[in-house]
């Protein structure tokens, strides 16, 4: 590990203009290159303080060994430089964009003598228009197929037309008319090339001139009793309209723009563009990139545009392209993306309309493209073995945890406070033992005495049913009622882990040696910089960022925090419907909501006199009176009732059935990572709801 001091330019040695960088290692391979408005600015953010770093930032410093740069006169030459440079060296602490399948494309070769039509992967190559990407090649082929008939172009290969030329007859496409056959002479070179273009132009999204042209042309026959003529192309019209339904209009006539959406974790982003090229969806793509950097949205969005738009030129690059976060700053950016389609490009975030739903589309196939990238690596039994390992190792465990349990706590600003467990066993979630419980006894946003009070109420019931059946050794039948069914808390798990640091750790960790348990090891995983805290240690264990067992960890802590999330804003539902508010005429849901904002809590305006009540923005002394009036006449909630059973439910009943029901049976998709696009609770709201 090197001492980034030792390398560090003197004061005075880098300029400050604008440029590009580059870390080199010991043995001189780029590991990093970045571009800067001003280079003494942001080369001075690396060489401070390394506990004030990002983890990642501090590993590319500390594996550098040397730093150069590079001046260039504008901010528009630093991104086409960086871009240049990445391309080439290739660094290990750049965010990699690399598609996660090779997409095809429908490419015209309209650089050779006789254009050809065909499938085309890889790199694109000088001369040739492309089109798409498609899901699959099929897909290409079917669309091919129905536009032949009106634009005849070339589709055969090299050999093909050579072998035609030479011997004089044409292959069966051209027998058969879906050729124009310029191997044996046909057509010349310069109509088959006007066949090629305007078979382009029809792609590219000008398909009612076509349509318009061919229905003047058919009604022209028509009148002349022409009738064959018009029976052909009034078939060839069918044929371009059915080429058109498959690609579903979703904006307006003329509108050629790229959408791309991004889904993202501490770890990984998920990035979606959908192709819009004359109203319609002609390609979609997507991939999944580690998050190798510390990286913003906007920035990810950039590095999207570069490996987008690197490359192409003219009209490759749309004319708007929308984006879920703008780069920042943006102007270089937009400059840039004009030069290379040389007019202007228009990039922006959508805000409203039809633009804004379509955004939103591309959004959920992102959040389902992360899904199923993590539910696919999550299903690896290899992985998951050397995940179980990796946490074994770095948290000094005998043995891999075979079953861990994590829990999480949360509430809205302190009021209806739950708590969720959640179990995984052999790397897997499994849902029917899952567990939620309700906090009661305090008020305020207090997560330590929660997660203390949900760890001692836990395991005291383990402890219980322990000394009831016996030790295990007695048999499978000790663990089970009698019903045959598993007891609820009669599995120990061999590791805990807890949503949060040090302090959560240490409730977690009081709350198991209050009880005698010593042979249950606890963790925390910290959700901004995914480290992992131990009781008692002053520094946490940071995880390598490829490590399998921080992603496991990972999932393992959002499957808890989605699970509680998702009852406490059920029991919120619940309580707001039964709402002596409800009751209050003229009272609106945004005066509710201004209500509860104010107090805190429902139980905080439950208590407060009319004259509190009148301080409320909105809010007269008349209503005011009306609510006291409500909440006096208000009769005591009536206890929870498990409708399975009809028994009143304690705070830590087994609520598995009802939420298999929505979460889905067990054995079916797990946790994040395999839900479908419409599910899931979103973590924008952490700040105030936990």
């Amino acid at each position: 590990m090197a001492d980034p001091s030792s390398y560090r330019p003197k004061p005075g040695q880098i300029p400050d203009s604008p440029g590009v960088y580059r870390f080199r290692d010991e043995h001189r391979r780029v590991i990093y290159v970045g571009k800067a408005k001003s280079l003494r600015q942001r080369l001075a953010s690396y060489f401070q303080d390394l506990s004030n770093l990002h983890p990642r930032t501090r590993t590319m410093v500390t594996t550098a060994a040397s730093v150069e740069w590079t001046v260039v006169s504008t901010e528009v030459e630093a991104l086409q430089l960086e871009y240049s440079w990445i391309k080439e060296f290739d660094p290990r602490f750049n965010v990699k964009y690399r598609d996660d399948k090779s997409y095809p494309y429908l490419a015209v070769t309209m650089n050779e003598r006789f254009p050809r039509v065909q499938v085309m992967r890889g790199h694109k190559k000088k001369g040739v228009r492309y089109f798409g990407p498609y899901g699959h090649a099929w897909a290409i082929r079917d669309t091919v197929d129905l536009l032949l008939r009106v634009f005849p172009v070339r589709t055969c290969s090299a050999g093909v037309f050579r072998n035609a030329e030479r011997t004089g007859r044409p292959c069966l496409l051209g027998y058969i008319g879906k050729c124009s056959a310029p191997c044996v002479g046909r057509v010349t070179a310069e109509e088959h090339r006007e066949l090629a273009e305007d078979f382009g132009d029809f792609m590219a999204g000008r398909t009612g001139t076509y349509i318009r042209r061919l229905e003047r042309q058919m009604a022209d026959a028509a009148e002349d009793m022409e009738y064959e003529r018009a029976g052909r192309l009034r078939d060839d019209i069918g044929a371009l309209r059915k080429a058109m339904e498959k690609s579903a209009v979703v904006l307006a006539d003329a509108t050629d723009a790229d959408l791309i959406a991004l889904a993202e974790d501490e770890l990984e982003a998920a990035v979606q563009i959908f192709h819009v090229r004359g109203g319609r969806v002609r390609g979609q793509r997507g991939w999944v990139t580690d998050k190798v950097e510390a990286v913003t949205t906007g920035g990810l969005v950039e590095h999207a545009l570069q490996q987008l738009y690197g490359e192409e030129t003219g009209d490759s690059v749309p004319k708007e392209v929308l984006v879920p976060a703008l780069p920042d700053p943006v102007e270089p950016v937009q400059e840039w993306l004009t030069g290379r389609r040389g007019s202007n490009v228009s990039l922006r975030i959508p805000q409203r309309g039809d633009k804004k739903a379509l955004m939103e589309t591309v959004e959920r196939n992102a959040l389902h493209a992360l899904g199923l990238h993590k539910t696919k690596r999550a299903s690896d039994l290899t992985t998951r073995s050397r995940a179980l390992e990796e946490i074994a190792e770095a948290l000094g465990l005998d043995s891999a945890p075979l079953r861990i349990e994590c829990y999480d706590i949360s509430h809205l600003q302190g009021d209806d406070v739950v708590a969720s467990m959640v179990v995984f066993e052999d790397g897997l979630s499994r849902k029917s033992e899952y567990r939620r419980f309700q906090i009661k006894g305090f008020e305020g946003q207090d997560d330590v005495r929660s997660m203390h009070e949900v760890i001692t109420r836990r395991f005291r019931r383990y402890l219980g049913e322990k000394e009831k059946t016996g030790e295990w050794a007695d048999g499978e039948a000790a663990l089970t009622e009698e019903d045959g069914r598993p007891k609820r808390f009669a599995y120990p798990p061999q590791l805990v882990v807890v949503d949060g640091g040090r302090p959560q750790v240490a409730a977690a960790q009081r709350a198991l040696d209050e009880l005698g348990i010593d042979d249950i090891a606890v963790c925390g995983l910290a959700k901004r910089l995914e480290e992992v805290w131990l009781p008692g240690d002053d520094d946490p264990v940071v995880l390598p960022r490829t490590s399998e067992g921080l992603y496991l960890l990972q999932r393992v802590r959002d499957e808890a925090h989605r699970f509680a999330i998702t009852y406490q804003r059920a029991k919120r539902a619940r309580r707001f419907r039964a709402s002596p508010l409800d009751d209050v005429p003229g009272l609106g849901e945004a005066r509710k909501q201004t209500l509860i904002k104010h107090f805190g809590s429902v139980k905080r305006l439950r208590s407060a006199t009319i004259d509190q009540i009148c301080e409320v923005p909105g809010i007269g002394r008349k209503t005011a009176e009306a609510i006291a009036v409500a909440f006096a006449r208000a009769a005591p909630a009536a206890p929870a009732v498990n409708t399975a059973t009809g028994e009143i439910m304690e705070d830590d009943e087994d609520h598995a059935d009802e939420d298999r029901a929505q979460d889905g049976a067990p054995g079916s998709a797990e946790g994040v990572a395999g839900e479908p696009v419409s599910a899931g609770a979103p973590d924008e709201r952490r700040g105030q709801e936990r």
